[in-house]
């Protein structure tokens, strides 16, 4: 039991060293994030559909 309330101790000692985000720098990497999904996902679909389309004209 001496380990887990030590486990315990160290870790919220740890939580205090932690350097956190400003909301800022958290929000400004979130839209990096989705507007890096959005084009990742328009770019699949695009070449999805090219290579619907190319099936079609070969078969």
């Amino acid at each position: 039991m001496k380990k887990v309330m030590l486990f315990f101790k160290e870790s919220y000692g740890e939580l205090k060293r932690v350097v956190w985000p400003t909301r800022e720098t958290v929000i400004a990497s979130t839209k990096v994030v989705l507007v890096s999904m959005i084009l990742v996902a328009a770019t699949l679909g695009l070449l999805d559909f090219l290579f619907l389309r190319g099936m079609d004209i070969i078969f």
